[in-house]
Protein backbone atom coordinates (compact mmCIF):
# COMPACT_ATOMS: atom_id res chain seq x y z
CA UNK A 1 0.00 0.00 0.00
CA UNK A 2 1.28 3.39 -1.04
CA UNK A 3 1.26 5.71 2.15
CA UNK A 4 1.06 9.27 2.54
CA UNK A 5 3.48 10.95 4.87
CA UNK A 6 2.63 14.07 6.56
CA UNK A 7 4.47 16.15 8.14
CA UNK A 8 3.29 17.74 11.29
CA UNK A 9 1.41 21.05 10.60
CA UNK A 10 -1.07 23.35 12.69
CA UNK A 11 -3.49 24.22 9.99
CA UNK A 12 -7.12 25.44 11.67
CA UNK A 13 -8.49 28.70 11.04
CA UNK A 14 -11.19 29.15 14.25
CA UNK A 15 -10.03 30.46 17.77
CA UNK A 16 -11.46 27.54 19.58
CA UNK A 17 -9.73 25.00 17.42
CA UNK A 18 -6.54 27.47 18.21
CA UNK A 19 -6.74 27.10 22.20
CA UNK A 20 -7.89 22.84 22.13
CA UNK A 21 -4.84 22.41 19.38
CA UNK A 22 -2.36 23.91 22.08
CA UNK A 23 -4.61 22.50 25.52
CA UNK A 24 -4.21 19.34 23.52
CA UNK A 25 -1.51 19.42 21.33
CA UNK A 26 -2.69 17.98 18.17
CA UNK A 27 -5.47 19.05 15.51
CA UNK A 28 -9.07 18.04 17.18
CA UNK A 29 -10.74 17.94 13.22
CA UNK A 30 -8.22 14.66 12.52
CA UNK A 31 -10.54 12.25 14.49
CA UNK A 32 -13.43 13.66 12.45
CA UNK A 33 -11.62 13.15 8.86
CA UNK A 34 -10.23 16.73 8.16
CA UNK A 35 -6.99 16.57 6.61
CA UNK A 36 -5.49 19.77 7.55
CA UNK A 37 -2.48 19.23 4.70
CA UNK A 38 -4.81 19.13 2.08
CA UNK A 39 -5.27 22.79 2.56
CA UNK A 40 -1.38 23.41 1.92
CA UNK A 41 -0.64 20.77 -1.21
CA UNK A 42 -2.86 19.66 -4.05
CA UNK A 43 -4.96 16.71 -3.34
CA UNK A 44 -3.71 13.28 -4.56
CA UNK A 45 -5.80 9.86 -6.02
CA UNK A 46 -3.63 6.64 -5.78
CA UNK A 47 -4.91 3.55 -7.39
CA UNK A 48 -3.31 0.02 -7.38
CA UNK A 49 -3.56 -2.63 -10.21
CA UNK A 50 -1.59 -5.94 -10.78
CA UNK A 51 1.19 -4.54 -12.28
CA UNK A 52 1.56 -0.35 -10.73
CA UNK A 53 -0.10 1.87 -8.21
CA UNK A 54 -1.13 5.10 -10.24
CA UNK A 55 -1.00 8.47 -8.46
CA UNK A 56 -2.59 11.34 -9.91
CA UNK A 57 -1.87 14.90 -8.19
CA UNK A 58 -4.01 18.00 -9.24
CA UNK A 59 -1.29 21.01 -10.22
CA UNK A 60 -3.40 22.88 -12.11
CA UNK A 61 -1.51 26.55 -13.02
CA UNK A 62 2.51 25.11 -12.81
CA UNK A 63 4.30 24.31 -15.85
CA UNK A 64 5.76 21.36 -16.50
CA UNK A 65 9.20 22.34 -15.72
CA UNK A 66 8.27 23.62 -12.23
CA UNK A 67 7.35 20.27 -10.80
CA UNK A 68 10.33 17.76 -9.77
CA UNK A 69 9.94 13.87 -8.74
CA UNK A 70 12.45 12.32 -7.13
CA UNK A 71 12.72 8.90 -4.83
CA UNK A 72 15.49 8.88 -1.14
CA UNK A 73 15.46 5.62 -0.29
CA UNK A 74 11.94 4.44 -0.18
CA UNK A 75 10.10 8.26 -0.33
CA UNK A 76 8.87 9.52 -3.11
CA UNK A 77 8.93 13.55 -3.24
CA UNK A 78 6.70 15.48 -5.58
CA UNK A 79 6.94 19.45 -5.60
CA UNK A 80 6.75 22.43 -7.05
CA UNK A 81 8.33 26.08 -6.80
CA UNK A 82 6.57 28.97 -7.58
CA UNK A 83 7.68 32.39 -7.55
CA UNK A 84 5.32 35.07 -6.60
CA UNK A 85 3.93 37.55 -9.16
CA UNK A 86 4.62 40.95 -8.99
CA UNK A 87 2.14 43.78 -10.20
CA UNK A 88 3.18 46.66 -12.68
CA UNK A 89 3.62 49.68 -10.63
CA UNK A 90 -0.17 51.58 -10.47
CA UNK A 91 -1.60 48.40 -10.52
CA UNK A 92 -3.50 46.53 -7.62
CA UNK A 93 -5.86 43.75 -7.03
CA UNK A 94 -9.57 44.85 -6.78
CA UNK A 95 -10.40 40.75 -6.31
CA UNK A 96 -7.84 38.06 -5.80
CA UNK A 97 -9.45 34.25 -4.95
CA UNK A 98 -6.86 32.40 -6.30
CA UNK A 99 -2.72 32.16 -5.96
CA UNK A 100 -0.58 29.17 -7.03
CA UNK A 101 2.21 28.80 -4.44
CA UNK A 102 5.06 26.12 -3.84
CA UNK A 103 4.03 22.99 -2.41
CA UNK A 104 5.77 19.06 -1.20
CA UNK A 105 4.13 15.88 -0.79
CA UNK A 106 5.88 12.91 0.27
CA UNK A 107 4.59 9.23 -0.24
CA UNK A 108 6.02 6.03 1.54
CA UNK A 109 6.80 3.44 -1.14
CA UNK A 110 6.10 -0.13 -0.51
CA UNK A 111 8.74 -2.57 -0.96
CA UNK A 112 7.18 -4.37 -4.26
CA UNK A 113 7.75 -1.43 -5.84
CA UNK A 114 10.50 -0.80 -8.69
CA UNK A 115 11.75 2.73 -7.95
CA UNK A 116 13.69 2.35 -11.35
CA UNK A 117 10.98 1.97 -13.62
CA UNK A 118 8.92 5.32 -11.58
CA UNK A 119 7.53 7.46 -14.80
CA UNK A 120 5.38 10.64 -14.96
CA UNK A 121 3.32 12.37 -17.27
CA UNK A 122 1.88 15.95 -16.87
CA UNK A 123 -1.41 16.89 -18.87
CA UNK A 124 -4.05 18.96 -18.50
CA UNK A 125 -3.09 20.67 -15.07
CA UNK A 126 -2.97 16.17 -13.25
CA UNK A 127 0.30 15.03 -12.89
CA UNK A 128 0.10 11.62 -13.39
CA UNK A 129 2.88 9.41 -11.52
CA UNK A 130 2.71 5.56 -12.66
CA UNK A 131 4.74 3.15 -10.11
CA UNK A 132 5.05 -0.55 -11.50
CA UNK A 133 5.45 -3.00 -9.01
CA UNK A 134 8.66 -5.04 -8.85
CA UNK A 135 8.36 -8.83 -9.97
CA UNK A 136 7.99 -11.08 -6.42
CA UNK A 137 11.40 -12.71 -6.54
CA UNK A 138 11.15 -16.53 -6.98
CA UNK A 139 12.55 -18.74 -4.22
CA UNK A 140 15.67 -19.77 -4.65
CA UNK A 141 15.68 -23.55 -4.94
CA UNK A 142 19.55 -25.38 -4.17
CA UNK A 143 19.69 -29.16 -4.55
CA UNK A 144 21.87 -30.02 -1.56
CA UNK A 145 23.66 -33.21 -1.50
CA UNK A 146 23.54 -35.81 1.59
CA UNK A 147 27.05 -37.05 2.74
Amino acid sequence: MLITKHPFRKATSFPLDNWMNAFFDRDISAPLGHDAHRAIAPAVNITENKDAFNLSLVAPGFAKEDLKLSVEDDTLTISAEHQAETLDEGQRYTRREFARSSFRRSFQLPNNVNAEGITAEYRDGILGVNIPKAEAEKPKTKEIRIA
